[in-house]
């Protein structure tokens, strides 16, 4: 947990069953999170810098992203994130069906923490699912989150 609140974690994710099985192997997890789901880049963007109905939304203290994305790729996407110094810090594991040594090439030189290729099978994917958790969610050092703004 960051600042004793549950872990925001936004996933990046335009396919509603791996967003429901994340959210299943997430359920039981040993660390309190809040998941956040958006299904293509430019609504995870609007999101990340609470624009329009995003307002208010909470920062993310992790994004699980999906380069195979509709509106605004993951590539694209990550390259607007650490572009960005508000949102550079947040850390970006990329959670995609491709091993294309490319796209994963590509995704380290943009910024990204880790890379993942999901598994086709529904056991191993909720076992990844599980390691993120225990690994980058339970044990990583997350940064600490910007002070909000005082209303004065």
């Amino acid at each position: 947990m960051v600042d004793n609140l549950p872990i925001e974690l936004l996933l990046v994710e335009d396919n509603p069953a791996d967003v429901r099985l994340a959210r299943e192997a997430l359920r039981d997890a040993t660390v309190a999170i809040h998941l956040t789901a958006a299904g293509d880049g430019v609504e995870a963007l609007a999101l990340l810098r609470n624009e329009g109905e995003y307002a208010h939304s909470p920062r993310p203290d992790m994004v699980l992203l999906d380069l195979n994305l509709p509106r605004l790729d993951g590539h694209k996407l990550l390259e607007e994130i650490k572009a960005d110094p508000s949102l550079k810090s947040i850390p970006v594991v990329v959670l995609t069906t491709s091993s294309d040594p490319l796209d994963i090439l590509n995704a380290y030189e943009l910024g990204a923490s880790f890379y993942v290729t999901k598994p086709p099978d529904l056991d191993d994917f909720m076992e990844t699912m599980r390691w993120i958790e225990g690994f980058c969610l339970s044990l990583v050092k997350l940064p600490p989150r910007p002070p909000l703004p005082r209303n004065e």
